[in-house]
Formats: structure tokens, sequence, C-alpha cells
């Protein structure tokens, strides 16, 4: 049996690994798709052995799969965690939702290419991993509903609100918009971009409340 602290070892060089071999992943397909990409080169830019990458993952497909899972649940927690800043420090659910909207641009903005995946990826019907990806996707989707259910519930939105239309507008602005910001208008500031969101869910979201 290993010990406590040689089993924790163990596991931080493996997730260590997986990370490694998810950017590499990332960084390959998103440059030139997933069939062209194989899994020697993932290997190669990872810098670790092929065998290494079916030691973790059991196929291409499986790792892409779990890269989708793992990206996205990256990002999902920075919403939450930005939610659950401003409340606690008093914020509205406006504040929140603004908070969620820098965090989202800081994810983006660190991880540029498994945004691009991300969303081409949404756009495809004919993937193996369709069902992960719509599973992934509500996983971030959801944290903005919660936002929008508390504020209808306390008054400060319009209970005529569309949460889940409105929660899947938000997410797809920020990635749209970032994803522009990104190829388009590199010489713009995170601040600038969040600046101008962050008006446009003041006039968008924000309202009398119920009446």
């Amino acid at each position: 049996m290993e010990s406590s602290s040689t089993a924790s070892g163990g596991s931080t060089r493996r997730e260590a690994t997986r990370q490694k071999l998810y950017e590499a992943a990332v960084t390959l397909i998103a440059e030139q798709g997933f069939s062209a990409t194989t899994v020697d080169e993932i290997a190669e830019r990872a810098g670790v052995a092929k065998g290494t990458v079916y030691y973790n993952f059991a196929s291409k497909s499986v790792l892409f799969e779990e890269l989708l899972r793992h990206g996205v649940g990256l990002l999902a927690a920075s919403l939450r965690e930005a939610a659950e800043k401003t409340a606690r420090d008093g914020g509205s659910k406006v504040d929140a939702l603004d908070a969620m909207i820098r965090a989202g641009l800081v994810f983006i903005d660190r991880y540029p290419a498994f945004t691009q995946l991300y969303v081409a990826e949404m756009w495809r019907t004919n993937r193996a991993w369709q069902s992960t990806l719509m599973v992934v996707r509500q996983q971030a989707v959801s944290v903005v509903e919660d936002v929008l259910r508390e504020g209808v519930a306390n008054g400060e939105f319009s209970d005529e609100i569309d949460v889940p239309l409105t929660a899947s507008a938000l997410v797809g602005m920020v990635l749209v918009a970032a994803l522009d910001w990104q190829s388009f208008q590199p010489e713009r500031s995170l601040d600038d971009v969040h600046a101008a969101l962050s008006r446009l869910l003041q006039g968008r979201v924000s309202g009398p409340g119920r009446r």
C-alpha cells in the first residue's frame, strides 16, 4: 500500500500530466482541427510518450470529451466564485452578473484556444461527444440562471424575464464579444471590453423589477 503522502504525490503528478495533455490537445485542435490532429502530435506537444496519452485517456475522443468537461468546469467555477464573492460583499444581482461577465472575460483571455474550440464545437451536430457538450454547456449557463432566478425572486429583475434564454444570451454575449475582441480588436484592454459589456448589461437586464 502507498502512504498517503506518496499517493498524494502520484495524484498531483498525474494531474500535472493531464493538464499538459489538455493544453497540448486544445492548442493543436484549435490550430488544425480534431480529425487532423494525431495522438503522436499531442504527445510530442505535451512532451510525453505516446503511451502516456493512452494511460490517461482511452482514445483521442475521450481526451477531447474530458477536455471539454475540464475547461467548462473551470469556467463555471470562476463564474460561481464571482457571484458568491459579490453576494458576500453585499452587492446586487446585477453586480453579480457584472462580476460574472468580467470573470468570463478573464477566463477567455487566459484560455483563448479553448474558447475558440468550444464555440466552434457548439455549432457541430455530428460529433460523438455532442451529448457531453450539451451537459457541460448547461453547467456554465445554470450558474447564470441561478443569479437571474434569485434576482426575479427578490424583485430586482422583472418577472417577465425568460431566465433560461437570458442566461444563454449573457453567456453567448461574453463568448462572442471576447472572441471578436481578441481576433479583431486586440488593442483594446480587458477593462475596456468589460466596461462596454457592463453598460449593455445595465441597459438590457436591470430594470424596475416587479410591478
